[in-house]
């Protein structure tokens, strides 16, 4: 290709040509992100009037085009500054990293000259001090000359990468623009959603999909997606997934999609937990311990080239290149982020306070679409994501452990929250804000980790858990407001054996516990603004509704369109009865059961086959099957036991043969209740006991006052909605393909009620 350009931020330039040494992965207490804004906001007050900020700057070499923005020049004195917020003193930032934050000061500082005309420029590197604002300032003056040098040894250090970029990105445009669809054809159902997908995207709008099971929702989002990457110049599609089994899927169909695109110039990375892919796991994450971490950068430019060159980025190929290289897997796979053009991994990647994918985005400045897969989960999925909880018996204990210096706050600490324990007058107790005793008590133990970590970074041991446990809390009581709640949680715990040490006599009574929660409601009050930072993000699920749900607690924009894709399955295929005569709320269980377990053998007499009963609890469950077992012990049953490992949950399904004979009995919204495909006369029909709604509690009147007093009570988000969406869920278990012939059992009255059948798919005829 000999007419081609590339533009690269001064970031990614100098990443890429200045980063070099270990890997070192030691926790160093780091700024946030307002932190830094607070951090550059405290130097800017103390210059002079004239000191300009966020100065965009953009240079050409070659076909190489440069920008970025600079943090603060002031002409009066000619200097440049790079402001970077740190905490702790200058001297613990690595060499490498501080190697790196003088590259980009010096790639700035040759745009700057050549822009103005100057013949020299100091350039300053400033580092703020976090909590003090204090600043630590490195001079350098240079001439524009060798500032231009330097910029120009960086550029064509980075410019062969540069233009095998730009013609991968040109191969991937061109047949992405002409990509058949794999299958020939697209089925009906999966056209309207493909259609739909595709004018989202082209309108970089957000897109609600619900879209029933059995029409290929994986190949009917990503083949339109990837379809409108060239015309939308997209950087990135991201495949997110909120639970693991839905990532093999994805590979499957971008695999087959893949390779129908001409070279195969479409480049699929999946990531992978760090737990999963850690090669030395007793080992710490940097280069006097991990072989794997040594000369990381060093040795990443070949690996990276390799990487590139297969494509197909599975778990799998990332550990080969890998170790083949010495390097770390799971970092590898971190670096290669930036060169992927398609991301598949969990949500938490793009919605998590520090995902990965959403970070880098937006520091890259990427141009981002995604596709959340099975979205119904993103809501509570997103609430744990800003949720966060402390125990009195963990801070007990930490100060059991805790060297001498730490002590007195942590002992603080765990008086301030036992006071609190003592003050409330009932084992649950919800609090529109903690004391300010107990806020200051928490602040000061931050302080004291912090600066505890900050000068023993090899030797925080179990303390560093802690650390991130109080400064989570910390956070988000910082942010504490109407989309979530803060209670305190009562509880009696098993005596201990005191510990001198810890002087833990001084902390009250050991024998009573509790637990400071703050619980996230609304998850669209920090999800908003990533919703806005993004081209275009796609919600699928073949139970979204109602539209206002997601939109409204997911914080989606306001232009966010949605589609409700018609079911492929002729609604005589699938025979869905009430049982008018049960009720399964928790009062009426032990009268009904001996009528319910009856319905079961009735239904399976009349009709044999497999079957799934799902229940609202194991106590539920297992009261259900001892008396199945008794009544009716000719009839074959297994059930979901509470503790199922991978073993014992093939064991479950692996019971579910083709004509085969029996029911197995399982929780509702559990591992078997969603994402399980069981097609043919695999499963033959489902029995749904109860409504999925949540159990009473004071914590569940307190979720459903709070979302009743934001949307209304008339809408059922805290019980009604999520819980049947569970049902639906279930019920989507039986029929899997268009031949498929299926029976639902909906085993309570209350589903003859008008606001419940609302809220049951529509083409569903109900007996």
């Amino acid at each position: 290709m000999s007419d081609w350009t590339y533009t690269v931020s001064v970031r990614s330039l100098c990443e890429f040509t200045a980063k070099r040494g270990d890997l070192d992965r030691r926790f160093t207490p780091s700024a946030t992100a307002l932190e830094g804004q607070a951090g550059q906001m405290a130097v800017y007050a103390r210059r002079s009037p004239g000191y300009e900020t966020e100065l965009p700057l953009e240079g050409q070499w070659g076909s190489l085009r440069v920008r970025g923005r600079a943090d603060g020049y002031e002409a009066d004195v000619n200097r440049l500054e790079e402001i970077k917020t740190i905490r702790g003193p200058v001297e613990r930032v690595p060499d490498n990293r501080r190697a790196l934050h003088w590259a980009q000061l010096e790639t700035y500082g040759a745009l700057i000259a050549a822009d103005r005309g100057l013949a020299e420029l100091e350039l300053a590197l400033v580092y703020v001090d976090a909590d003090t604002q204090q600043e630590t300032v490195l001079r350098q003056t240079h001439a524009a000359a060798a500032l231009q040098q330097a910029f120009e040894a960086r550029c064509q250090a980075f410019e062969a990468w540069a233009r095998q970029e730009a013609e991968h990105r040109q191969a991937r445009d061109t047949g992405l623009a002409a990509l058949p669809f794999p299958l020939g054809e697209l089925r009906p159902g999966q056209r309207l959603l493909a259609e739909a997908v595709y004018r989202a995207a082209s309108a970089g709008r957000c897109l609600l999909a619900q879209a029933p099971t059995g029409i290929g929702k994986t190949l009917g989002t990503l083949y339109p997606l990837l379809r409108a990457m060239p015309g939308q110049q997209l950087d990135k599609v991201g495949y997110m997934t909120c639970k693991g089994t839905g990532r093999i899927t994805a590979q499957e169909a971008l695999h087959a999609l893949r390779e129908h695109t001409p070279g195969r110039a479409l480049r699929v990375l999946t990531l992978v937990a760090k737990e999963q892919a850690c090669e030395h796991p007793t080992l710490a994450c940097h280069g006097d311990a991990c072989p794997l971490a040594r000369g990381f950068y060093d040795k990443l430019p070949a690996a990276r080239t390799e990487a590139v060159a297969a494509g197909w980025l599975d778990a799998p190929t990332q550990r080969r290149i890998a170790l083949q290289h010495g390097l770390c897997p799971y970092y590898l796979g971190q670096e290669l982020l930036r060169w992927a053009d398609v991301v598949v991994g969990d949500v938490h990647h793009a919605f998590d306070p520090h995902g990965q994918l959403y970070g880098l985005a937006q520091s890259q400045g990427w141009k981002l679409a995604l596709l959340v897969d099975e979205a119904h989960n993103l809501i509570d999925r997103t609430r744990d994501m800003y949720s966060t909880s402390l125990s009195l018996a963990r801070v007990r204990e930490v100060v059991a452990e805790a060297p001498a210096p730490l002590r007195a706050p942590l002992r603080r600490l765990a008086v301030e929250l036992a006071d609190l324990v003592r003050a409330q007058p009932a084992d649950y107790q919800p609090l529109k804000e903690i004391p300010d005793d107990l806020a200051d008590a928490l602040q000061r133990v931050n302080a004291a980790l912090a600066e505890h970590v900050q000068n023993h970074p090899l030797d925080v041991g179990p303390l560093l858990q802690f650390y991130f446990e109080v400064l989570g809390l910390q956070r988000l009581l910082d942010r504490f407001d109407a989309h979530s709640v803060c209670d305190l949680q009562r509880s009696a715990v098993a005596p201990t054996v005191a510990t001198t040490g810890g002087n833990l006599s001084l902390l009250e009574d050991e024998s009573e516990d509790a637990r400071l929660s703050v619980r996230n409601i609304v998850p669209g009050h920090f999800l908003k603004e990533r919703f806005e930072g993004l081209h275009s993000v796609t919600l699928f699920s073949a139970t979204l509704g109602p539209p206002d749900y997601p939109r409204q607690l997911l914080g989606l924009p306001d232009n966010t369109a949605w589609i409700d894709v018609p079911a492929p399955f002729p609604p005589e295929h699938l025979t869905v009865r009430v049982a008018h005569h049960l009720s399964t709320r928790y009062e009426h269980r032990s009268a009904t059961l001996d009528a319910l377990v009856d319905l079961l053998a009735t239904q399976f007499r009349q009709h044999p086959g497999n079957y799934l009963a799902f229940f609202s609890s194991f106590d539920y469950l297992d009261k259900a099957a001892a008396r199945l077992a008794l009544r009716h012990p000719e009839l074959p049953q297994w059930s979901q036991s509470r503790a199922m490992g991978d073993g014992a949950r093939r064991a479950f399904l692996d019971r579910f043969v083709p004509d085969g004979r029996g029911i197995g009995f399982a929780v509702l919204g559990g591992a078997f209740a969603e994402g399980v495909d069981l097609p043919g006369t695999r499963l033959i029909g489902a029995f749904i006991a109860t409504l999925g709604l949540p159990p009473v509690s004071p914590l569940q009147d307190l979720v459903r006052e709070r979302l009743d007093s934001l949307f209304g009570a008339e809408h059922g988000y805290a019980d009604l909605v999520p819980g049947l969406q569970k049902v639906v869920q279930a019920a989507g278990r039986v029929l899997r393909s268009a031949d498929d012939r299926g029976w639902v059992w909906l085993l309570d009255r209350r589903y003859a009620r008008p606001d419940v059948r609302a809220l049951l798919p529509a083409w569903w005829v109900i007996d």
